[in-house]
């Protein structure tokens, strides 16, 4: 079910060193995307073929209002129109996200029984060392749902700075004074933060949370300064005026916030991080049910609502085939690994 976009694993280098820079993702034409299990016979799992016949769970391993949940209920509310049965969202969090994916590693590989995860869980190998789980040994990869850049957040009331240039000013100033809130300890919103701290030679406290949601909470109430967050989850806020942007992660401006300047604009041409969104099957799903599940998923992806949320948060969808997805987790966790032994980040 090749796509028609094509990611790169992200580039980190500057303060910690030259990581890889190779292509994990290749894609070809969106026909071959909405074609991966066409044809399959179902004869091996003949409950493939039905499916669904009843509602069908997500684990999504966070609270409701994060990053993971701006994407997992339009494609819920999407499957209920096409298909007439409901997509339940099992919100999880804890850990990191570590706590869903635990529970989700040990549902019934029926296919009725699904996770959604998310770049946290290609950096969680690195920071918790004794998972009950194995994210590329005890899940079936099934498909890239979207990919958002980080943006820099701040609540405008404790963080005045008028532009990047001036914020960051303020944080060689004063070390220390100002913190972030991230999704938990070891979360792509923790990595990106030290990873910034690294590249900037600044220093900010991190408090982590129990997902983007609460985070994203405290920081409109101003309990925390700032955030490295997935558009994803920033974006109404930001349209709504309750937080202030100050950088997009990348080489170029993100569509969603055109005023905004990237990474590169501003000196930083190896702050590159982003937030993507997964989604797995247990292991033990069969291949012919992983197809079918994958080319309804598919098919939600092209339409109209979802390709308008996803715009509006600065995502697109996927468009990998399972197999490249697999590839892409694989890359993603020796990336990260090599991030938090350079950056020392530890568990809070």
């Amino acid at each position: 079910m090749p796509g028609n976009n094509a990611f790169q694993a992200d580039p980190t280098m500057g303060a910690i060193g030259n990581l890889q820079r190779r292509d994990v993702l290749r894609a070809a034409g969106a026909a071959g995307l909405m074609m991966a299990g066409a044809g399959r016979s179902f004869a091996a799992d003949p409950a493939a073929a039905s499916w669904p016949s009843k509602p069908v769970t997500v684990v999504v391993p966070f609270p409701a209002g994060g990053g993971t949940d701006a994407f997992a209920r339009p494609l819920a509310a999407q499957f209920s129109k096409s298909t007439g049965k409901s997509l339940i969202i099992d919100n999880r969090g804890g850990a990191g996200g570590t706590v869903g994916a635990s529970i989700a590693a040990k549902l019934p590989h029926d296919g009725y029984g699904l996770f959604m995860g998310a770049v946290h869980h290609a950096i969680a190998p690195s920071m918790y060392p004794k998972l009950d789980y194995d994210i590329e040994k005890d899940f079936v990869p099934l498909a890239l749902l979207a990919k958002v850049p980080q943006v820099i957040v701040v609540n405008p009331r404790n963080v005045t700075a008028k532009d990047f240039k001036e914020f960051l000013a303020m944080l060689k100033a004063k070390p220390g004074k100002y913190n972030y809130g991230s999704a938990g300890s070891g979360t792509s919103h923790h990595l990106a933060g030290e990873l910034f701290k690294l590249q900037t030679n600044t220093f900010i406290t991190h408090i982590p949370y129990r997902g983007a949601g609460p985070a994203l909470q405290d920081l409109i109430g101003g309990n925390v300064d700032m955030m490295f967050d997935g558009l994803g989850s920033s974006a109404a806020h930001i349209k709504g005026g309750r937080i202030k942007p100050m950088l997009v992660s990348g080489a170029k401006r993100n569509p969603a916030l055109p005023d905004v300047p990237c990474a590169a604009e501003v000196g930083l041409p190896d702050y590159t991080v982003s937030t993507w969104y997964g989604l797995w099957a247990p292991k033990g799903t069969s291949p012919e049910m992983a197809a079918r599940i994958v080319d309804e998923f598919n098919k939600l992806g092209q339409a109209e609502e979802v390709k308008a949320a996803w715009a509006s948060n600065g995502a697109e969808f996927g468009g990998l085939s399972s197999q490249d997805f697999g590839k892409m987790v694989s890359g993603e966790v020796k990336r990260w690994a090599q991030v938090v032994k350079a950056s020392g980040a530890k568990l809070e």
